[in-house]
């Protein structure tokens, strides 16, 4: 029995490239024309996880307000911020460069299609206490 290996078409070389490879911005966060396409049968020479997607910051706020309503009656308010400056955190780009074994970099490499956390979501809460 012969065992047959796949090559995988998304594992590309690294050639010599003067370019900047990190350009950052959602529509085309790294440069494909820094990879090329591996010769059939091989491997490219780029290592896993070489390239680091976008930061994430989120800045979360919670205030509360306890009023007494009698001795053993208080009412607490409270207002609750997540992501208050609603900041975009965007997902990891798209890593396949060559999606084929024939033909150029693949139209979406490097394209951010999602973000990884909510927009600015503001919770305000009522509570009784006896």
């Amino acid at each position: 029995m012969t065992a047959t290996h796949a090559i995988r078409s998304d594992h590309p070389g690294i050639p010599i490239f003067a370019g900047q490879v990190i350009q950052g911005g959602p529509n085309g966060y790294f440069n494909p024309n820094a990879f090329i396409q591996p010769l059939p049968g091989t491997y490219g020479n780029a290592g896993r996880n070489i390239l680091q997607g976008p930061g994430l910051a989120e800045t979360n706020v919670s205030v509360a307000k306890k009023i007494s309503l009698s001795e053993r009656l208080d009412l607490q308010f409270r207002s609750e911020f997540f992501n208050l400056f609603n900041r975009a955190n965007f997902n990891t780009p798209n890593p396949v460069v060559y999606a084929s074994a024939t033909g150029g970099p693949s139209p979406t490499a490097g394209v951010i299609t999602s973000t990884s956390t909510t927009s600015r979501q503001i919770q305000l809460g009522l509570k009784l206490l006896w």
